[in-house]
């Protein structure tokens, strides 16, 4: 009983039907209460008025028998009105305040006191009031339990009074009496009460049937939607669905619910990540790879994970020191002791012998954990097998003195440079061999001094740019030089970040390479001899011819025109001087280059090829089609091996054509060259109208002494020489087969300014 009336008395719809109950108690009660009272107010006023009407129609009726001074018309005319059952008397006074003409005969004749309420409205004052409202002239009084209203008309003097022969009024007297009427007012007020009555059972049923609409409305739109409302958020709590789908969605209700679904949407969402969490970290306890263990003050293992149920199998209920090792009482310096005493974390390495013999190793790391008041009551233990990394260590120290034996026998330089100042941290004996240094003299000594001066800004560059440097100048203690190819690579060394410089030494290599490009160049110049011999043999016949005509006319004695001799000395003078390039373009040809890079452009390169190569070319058939782009972007290279590179293309070319037409497989002896560039290179093409490579070959061609003419035509040395030349300035080449046959080679080398 107590929780209903609790529950009521709690209720939100009760509460605010209270206080419309309330609310409506008051205005209606108001509203009541004006009515009644302005129904009384009304009636009383009516019935002054109509008491009044009344009084001014007995004098009106009087007046006549008044003016004829007919006293038995009068007391006929008062005795006939008083006969009225709600009229109880009238009465009419003269000025001295004498009854002279009654309902009631006993009372005519006699005389009243100015203070009586009939009298004292006029008679208050000194003189008497001549005028008096309405309300001044109307009394109520009660007589025997019946209501009475009195009313007192004054019987003002006229002319009619004053003036006529008939009387002796002096014109002077303004009231020459009055008269008064007594009604009851009892039937009245009766109908007035049960009009109140009938306001009042109203009043009470319009109440009822207000509360009655709003206990409904307050049930079908407040109550029931948030008994609603209120379920679904328990349903929600318990993580059931809200179940507010038809609900309607309009109004504050409305956004309520909008509110409820969206929180229900929020806790299910909170939900689902409390519940992902909890798996993640129930998963992390779990398969996390070390021994996890919750023990009490006892060191009673309260709670562990997988592995170390795997690794120590427990009992239920084991202490923590027969479970790792099988102790029957604590282990001392025991940081789970300190963890208790002290609520710091502490940590310690332990170990022990498995059962199979092996030694087992780890590292115990214990947490205090706290209650809501900040008393340690448990202490979680996690251990970390540390058994491999033991072993590691006894394998690093073994395989320590296994690494500096083989760096120090490694048969290249090896450098372990600073990545920031490019310092030697350290370095193996054949750096000290190689470069002529004692270690300490290396030691903290900048790498880049060992490059030559002039090339030592470039170095720095070259380290942050590149992975591999090839021949490379490099400088001994003593002063000499030599070459080398670096090989870079970013290490970690006693946990800091260095650079790992190899350097092989290849002077030995450059050197035979140098003999093996200088026998290209003394074989391709060898192919050329029949095409020199022509093109020097043309300078000769004229020289030949010139002195002959001069010899001729010297015999005979002739004279020799000065125009003439002008000209032919100019001609043998220009021959001289072709002769003379030729023999300096075949010198600088065969002449060693120096390996350092310049730069070049690649259509002076191709112009002088072809022009060494054209008589040759030219008397056995073969047109060259030259379209380089003007202004053409240089590159980084030597120009006579760059020169190499050309002839050994356009004698293959030449000797492709050659054998296509032998063959019968070409008429047209074409070869074309072409340049072009793009924003990161400069790209040559050399094309020949020949049968083209062999489809199985096309990967091999670049291989030495791999050729594909007939024996004793060719030394295979050509493309390889020419494949080796071209990676030395960074650029490569391809070869295809175009479809309308011959050869196409494409070298592509990067232009001067992106690389630097």
């Amino acid at each position: 009983m107590y929780f209903w009336l609790s529950r009521f008395r709690n209720s939100l719809a009760v509460k605010v039907l209270l206080l419309i109950a309330l609310v409506l108690i008051l205005c209606l009660g108001l509203h009541s209460w004006g009515t009644m009272h302005f129904l009384t107010k009304y009636t009383a006023s009516k019935l002054s008025v109509e008491a009044d009407r009344l009084s001014k129609t007995i004098l009106l009726s009087a007046r006549y028998a008044m003016m004829a001074n007919a006293r038995n018309e009068i007391d006929q005319i008062v005795s006939d009105i008083a006969k009225h059952p709600d009229i109880t008397s009238v009465r009419i006074y003269d000025k001295q305040g004498v009854i002279r003409f009654s309902n009631i005969r006993g009372e005519v004749g006699t005389q009243v006191s100015k203070e009586t309420p009939s009298c004292s409205a006029c008679h208050s004052t000194e003189p008497p009031k001549t005028g008096l409202t309405l309300d001044q002239r109307t009394r109520t009084f009660a007589v025997d339990d019946t209501e009475l209203l009195g009313t007192i008309t004054p019987i003002m003097n006229d002319k009619s009074c004053s003036v006529a022969p008939c009387h002796a009024h002096n014109s002077s007297h303004t009231v020459l009496g009055e008269l008064e009427l007594v009604l009851q007012t009892d039937q009245e007020f009766v109908g007035l009460s049960e009009v109140q009555n009938k306001l009042l059972a109203l009043t009470g049923l319009i109440y009822i049937l207000s509360v009655s609409l709003l206990v409904i409305g307050l049930r079908r739109y407040i109550t029931t939607p948030i008994k609603k409302i209120i379920n679904s958020t328990k349903r929600i709590s318990e993580g059931k669905p809200s179940g507010l789908e038809d609900m309607p969605r309009t109004g504050e209700l409305g956004n309520l619910v909008d509110s409820v679904v969206a929180m229900e949407q929020a806790v299910a969402k909170k939900q689902a990540e409390l519940d992902k969490n909890r798996r993640e970290y129930q998963d992390l306890f779990e398969q996390v790879p070390c021994s996890i263990t919750v023990q009490d003050a006892d060191m009673r293992i309260l709670k562990y994970n997988k592995e170390f149920a795997e690794r120590f199998n427990p009992k239920p209920g084991a202490y923590c020191y027969e479970a790792y090792k099988g102790l029957s009482d604590k282990c001392p310096n025991c940081p789970l002791d300190k963890t208790f005493e002290t609520g710091s974390p502490y940590c310690s390495e332990e170990s022990r012998t498995n059962p199979d013999g092996t030694k087992a190793h780890w590292l115990v790391h214990v947490a205090p954990v706290f209650d809501e008041n900040g008393e340690v009551v448990a202490a979680m233990e996690m251990g970390i097998d540390i058994s491999a990394r033991k072993r590691a260590e006894e394998r690093l120290i073994s395989s320590e003195a296994k690494y500096h034996a083989i760096f120090n026998h490694i048969p290249n330089a090896v450098f372990v440079l600073d990545v920031e100042d490019y310092n030697i941290i350290d370095c193996n004996d054949m750096a000290e061999r190689s470069y002529g240094y004692d270690t300490e003299e290396m030691h903290d000594t900048s790498f880049i001094h060992l490059f030559p001066k002039e090339e030592q800004d470039k170095a720095r560059s070259y380290f942050r740019a590149f992975t591999a440097l090839n021949r490379v100048r490099q400088k001994r203690k003593d002063g000499s030089t030599f070459y080398v190819d670096f090989r870079l690579s970013p290490a970690v060394y006693n946990d800091r970040n260095v650079l790992l410089v190899t350097a092989m030494d290849v002077t030995d290599r450059l050197e035979a390479e140098q003999k093996l490009i200088q026998a290209g160049k003394m074989a391709t110049l060898g192919e050329m001899a029949t095409g020199v011999a022509h093109e020097l043999n043309q300078p000769l016949t004229v020289i030949k011819t010139a002195s002959g005509f001069i010899m001729r006319k010297i015999n005979r004695s002739q004279p020799i025109d000065s125009e003439i001799l002008k000209t032919m000395a100019e001609e043998i003078d220009s021959h001289v001087d072709r002769a003379s390039q030729i023999i300096d373009h075949m010198r600088a040809f065969g002449r060693q280059s120096d390996h350092a890079l310049e730069r070049v452009n690649m259509n002076s390169v191709i112009k002088s090829s072809v022009d060494m190569f054209i008589s040759q070319l030219t008397l056995r058939g073969i047109s060259v089609e030259m379209n380089f782009k003007e202004k053409l972007p240089e590159i980084l290279g030597v120009a006579n091996r760059l020169e190499q590179v050309f002839i050994n293309l356009l004698l293959n070319a030449r000797d492709a054509i050659e054998e296509a037409s032998a063959e019968g497989k070409t008429e047209k002896k074409v070869i074309t060259l072409r340049t072009y560039s793009t924003p990161r290179a400069v790209v040559a093409v050399v094309e020949d109208t020949g049968a083209g490579v062999p489809a199985g070959l096309i990967d091999k061609i670049f291989e030495p002494f791999f050729t594909t003419k007939k024996v004793g035509k060719g030394t295979g040395l050509g493309l390889s020489i020419s494949y080796g030349l071209i990676k030395d300035f960074g650029g490569t080449i391809r070869v295809k087969n175009k479809k309308e046959g011959g050869a196409q080679f494409t070298l592509m080398f990067p232009r001067s300014s992106s690389r630097r």
